[in-house]
């Protein structure tokens, strides 16, 4: 056999034992999850991520974070700069880059830097400084699945930039309207509140526990916990949401409800009368109206739920965004920054980008990989992954998170933030500069030592949020449909992944979704109601394989072609699907699955009209938990007649039964 040589250490670090585990605290906060996390390492290589319970908030790891360790060893990974498709070395790049910019800033022309929200107090700082040393770079936040209309709503009622944070622990009486708030609702970490007051004490004998009403087109995993369910479409979730509010207040409304609806609108209402301030109300709907008149109506009824710390993790807002595409499409940008963000991808003008990109005088990408954006640029600044980083952050207001790399670089990477250091001409890196502004505006004279073992720091908040309500919200409007015969599609992120950028995660492809049990698609959901209307159909095959017709989404720009899974608890009239799916560059090709639904993803809504239709082919799911099959062996007798018999082969008549490997119809021979 080959020769495996063991190569001891000459001096052993004291603090590794062969076999014995280190724990660190560090934090992910890669634009889509934020939290604090402790790191398992064995002999100085990371393994397992847990979650870092003694942290007041953003403590809990869900599955993608859990699964984040794996893309550390990620094969597609940059391993080092990369000047015009060439592999570089770092002097070379920032020359190269301090002498485009120097340029462009003496021509005064206009360069953007489109990051993700970094909730980063030190980063912010470090941005703000290159802006000022480069006066014609405009800082743009793009968030890929933003709550940005629930941002303009809080900045305009507290008159800064966050979400509010709602403890469901305080309440008695909970209400969603389209907000998965046990998934991925306003970056999610709401679970271990919500849990606290629905299991009752058998301890103490306190059986108490809160009720849960939920409206939602789409099943949710919210919605799959609340005590009631009520499917409705986004248009009708809205009416509801109206009526509500005017029967809490007193108020006459003219929206006209199905009984079903109106049965459940009343009881809503009713029932945080009679809570008051133990009720809250929260929703996931992209309208801006919508998110004013929730934050009205929590203040009207004083709902305890309602923190005093606002969420910082979401902070796109305005029209920044559209702005910054119009200028760019139009020529008026001579150059581009991106970092954390994949705007070829995630945008639903994609292609339009790509071109325009290409066509940059400069363009600049910090990446981990050469996905559909750094591909095109003229310079990719490979960095390392949040594990082998450096980072420090405020998630929500006075809870401050460090991140500690958990092992040295594997390649030849270098953090945004160390670079900009560089090309500003500091001889600082990013670590000293985060110890630096924490002992200057954060610490008040505690222990760097002891925050950085702990991976967080809680700084008391004195001020409460001050309420500016807003006048006149009206909905009424918005509830004009221009075609009954369209549909309502609902997008929305997967348990497991998410935005898409752990596409090249095989954990993350093969984690079957909660509630349809799929792996390795995303897909059409749709109330069997609807199916038998339009003929699309699901069948649960001999072979174990659960099959699904194909349809034609349609929003009249964009058309997709996706497989269909028939959804119980699907609201009629409307259809989801997944975003996160379809990458083509930077993963393997076994990882390539899905369609890319954010080309439906205009003006950062999620719920868009559609005309949905039967189109040819089946496809084969691979779905978990199929018990009601019998994996090719549903006939056990075998009956054929003798000239059958006598006369043809005995696969004719008794054939060995196949299932799909790979695609591959397999016989199965074991």
């Amino acid at each position: 056999g080959p020769v495996i040589k063991s190569v001891p250490y000459v001096v052993q670090p004291e603090q590794i034992r062969p076999g014995i585990a280190n724990y660190y605290a560090t934090a992910i906060a890669d634009g889509f999850d934020f939290a604090s996390i402790l790191v398992k390492t064995r002999e100085g290589r990371p393994i397992k991520i847990e979650s870092n319970k003694e942290a007041p908030d953003y403590g809990s790891a869900n599955a993608r974070v859990h699964a984040s360790v794996l893309s550390m060893y990620d094969t597609k990974r940059i391993q080092l700069p990369k000047i015009k498709g060439e592999d570089s070395s770092w002097d070379e790049l920032k020359r190269a880059v301090l002498s485009d910019l120097d340029l462009l800033s003496k021509k005064q022309d206009k360069v953007v830097l489109l990051t993700q929200t970094f909730a980063s107090p030190t980063t912010n700082k470090l941005i703000k400084d290159l802006v000022t040393k480069f006066p014609n770079i405009e800082h743009i936040t793009l968030d890929t699945v933003p709550s940005n209309y629930a941002v303009e709503s809080f900045q305009a009622a507290y008159g800064f930039k966050g979400l509010v944070d709602y403890d469901f622990s305080q309440s008695d009486f909970i209400v969603s309207i389209d907000a998965d708030f046990l998934g991925d609702w306003q970056g999610g970490g709401y679970d271990s509140k919500y849990v606290s007051n629905r299991v009752p004490d058998g301890k103490t004998g306190n059986g108490k526990m809160s009720k849960h009403i939920q409206f939602e087109a789409n099943m949710t995993l919210t919605g799959a916990n609340a005590d009631i369910r009520v499917p409705a479409t986004p248009t009708e979730q809205k009416k509801i949401l109206s009526y509500i509010n005017s029967a809490v207040k007193g108020l006459k409304s003219k929206v006209k409800l199905s009984p079903e609806h109106k049965k459940s609108a009343n009881f809503v209402a009713d029932r945080i009368r009679k809570f008051g301030s133990k009720a809250v109300i929260v929703s996931g709907l992209d309208d801006r109206n919508v998110q004013d008149l929730i934050l009205d109506l929590n203040n009207h009824i004083k709902s305890q739920a309602i923190e005093n710390s606002a969420r910082l993790t979401r902070t796109q807002s305005g029209n920044e965004v559209d702005v910054f595409l119009k200028e760019l499409l139009g020529g008026k940008i001579s150059g581009l920054i991106t970092v954390g963000v994949n705007p070829i991808y995630s945008l639903p003008e994609g292609e339009k980008i790509l071109e325009a990109v290409k066509n940059l005088e400069f363009s600049l990408s910090f990446s981990m990989k050469e996905d559909e954006t750094s591909s095109v640029c003229k310079y990719i600044a490979a960095v390392p992954h949040y594990l082998e980083s450096w980072g420090d952050y405020e998630f929500k207001e006075g809870h401050y998170f460090l991140a500690q790399p958990t092992i040295r670089p594997l390649f030849n990477t270098m953090q945004f933030q160390d670079f900009v250091l560089s090309i500003m001409g500091s001889s600082k890196d990013y670590y000293s500069t985060i110890k630096a502004f924490w002992n200057q505006n954060i610490l008040n004279g505690k222990s760097w030592n002891k925050i950085l073992h702990d991976g967080f720091y809680k700084k008391s908040k004195k001020e409460k949020l001050k309420f500016n309500p807003k006048k006149n919200i009206v909905l009424d409007k918005d509830f004009n449909i221009d075609n009954e015969s369209d549909m309502e599609l609902v997008l929305y992120t997967k348990t497991g992944m998410g935005d898409g950028q752990q596409a090249n995660n095989p954990w993350l492809q093969e984690f079957p979704d909660p509630i349809t049990r799929v792996t390795w698609d995303n897909y059409m959901t749709i109330s069997s109601f609807d199916a038998n209307r339009i003929g699309l159909k699901n069948l649960n095959v001999a072979d174990g394989a659960l099959n699904g017709s194909f349809a034609k989404i349609s929003d009249g720009e964009s058309t997709l072609k996706v497989p269909v899974v028939i959804q119980p608890g699907q609201a009629k009239g409307s259809v989801g699907l997944a975003l996160g799916y379809g990458r083509k560059l930077g993963i393997q090709e076994e990882m390539q699955t899905g369609v890319n639904a954010f080309v439906f993803f205009k003006s950062f809504k999620k719920n868009q009209r559609v005309k949905v239709e039967l189109t040819d082919g089946f496809h084969e799911f691979a779905c978990t938990q199929l018990q009601n099959t019998l994996m090719g062996r549903g006939d056990i007798i075998k009956e054929t007649t003798l000239e059958v018999f006598n006369t043809k082969d005995k696969e004719y008549w008794n054939p060995i039964p196949k299932v799909s490997k790979n695609h591959i119809e397999t016989a199965v021979t074991s």
